[in-house]
């Protein structure tokens, strides 16, 4: 998960509403049309991509360790969850299991699954070629894991390389001072990131059959430190250096209500976000502008 923060937990205190509905009743919208994509029938996908204003969520996440005491597949079960909750909210179609992103830092620990480089891009770009050419026009990004931050900043660029009929957005809340403060008062540690406190509530939220917490303490957390000296510098490595057992915080600290905060949060910020990209006409315009520019680069006007 992201070193920095979990699943972008910040919201407006509008988004303070009352629990929502586990993945089971979020997957059953008013109209009877689930939002799994792989659930829907030829037919009841047509009606989907109508009643969904041609959106579709890929929530990305990735097979790699988290901690000794929750599951590999930890940032697309809880990101998948804030998909399903926010469908609840803003009727959208929900692309299946995906699990292919940048996790080579994790190589050394066992399950990670880390594809090359080629791949994982040809493989998204031909994910949302499919999905245009199935009439889904708007694709939101949902990303859970937080080695996947610049990989998908930069997919999100290189669909300027060639014209496209359709956009891609990436889910990207900002911060908001009220709800952090919210969340700091259930919160009991200061150093996390992976699997710490806050993923392991969000699992707690979400499959506690999942979450081990009595295993939290076996192994640290700790930030080792080990590149304190290098100076303006980045490297791949940084992440080993820093956290070599894959965990940064103190899993024995999740609670379900900080959990269950998170999730509400999450899924009224990407709901909100959703009905914006419905709503949006100026992206696929500018697109379309950009493109015919981009062929006729000396016909743009200085």
């Amino acid at each position: 998960m992201n070193v920095n923060k979990v699943f972008l937990w910040v919201a407006s205190a509008n988004f303070l509403f009352p629990a929502a509905s586990m993945a089971q009743e979020a997957a059953k919208p008013e109209a009877g049309l689930s939002v799994h994509y792989e659930e829907l029938t030829a037919p009841d996908f047509i009606q989907a991509v109508a009643k969904a204003e041609a959106t579709c969520v890929i929530p990305v996440g990735i097979l790699e360790k988290h901690g000794p005491h929750l599951p590999l597949g930890t940032d697309l079960i809880d990101c998948r969850e804030v998909a399903l909750r926010a469908a609840k909210q803003e009727y959208t179609i929900i692309y299946p299991a995906y699990y292919v992103g940048q996790i080579f830092e994790a190589k050394h620990q066992p399950g990670t699954i880390a594809y090359s480089t080629w791949m994982m891009l040809d493989l998204l770009q031909e994910t949302c070629d499919e999905l245009g050419r199935n009439g889904i026009k708007k694709i939101i990004l949902l990303n859970g894991h937080g080695g996947n931050e610049s990989f998908l900043r930069f997919f999100c660029q290189a669909q300027l390389a060639s014209r496209k009929d359709y956009a891609v957005y990436l889910f990207d809340s900002v911060e908001d001072d009220s709800m952090e403060a919210a969340l700091k008062k259930l919160r009991k540690t200061t150093l996390d990131g992976h699997a710490g406190e806050e993923e392991t509530s969000a699992m707690l939220a979400n499959r506690p059959d999942l979450a081990h917490v009595d295993r939290a303490g076996q192994e640290s957390g700790e930030d080792q430190r080990r590149l304190a000296n290098l100076k303006h510098a980045y490297t791949g490595i940084w992440w080993y250096a820093s956290q070599p057992n894959h965990y940064r915080g103190d899993g024995s600290y999740g609670n379900k209500e900080l959990g269950e905060m998170i999730l509400k949060l999450e899924a009224g910020l990407l709901a909100e976000m959703i009905r914006s990209v419905k709503e949006d006409t100026v992206t696929l315009e500018l697109q379309n502008q950009f493109f015919d520019g981009s062929e006729r680069p000396l016909k743009t006007k200085q």
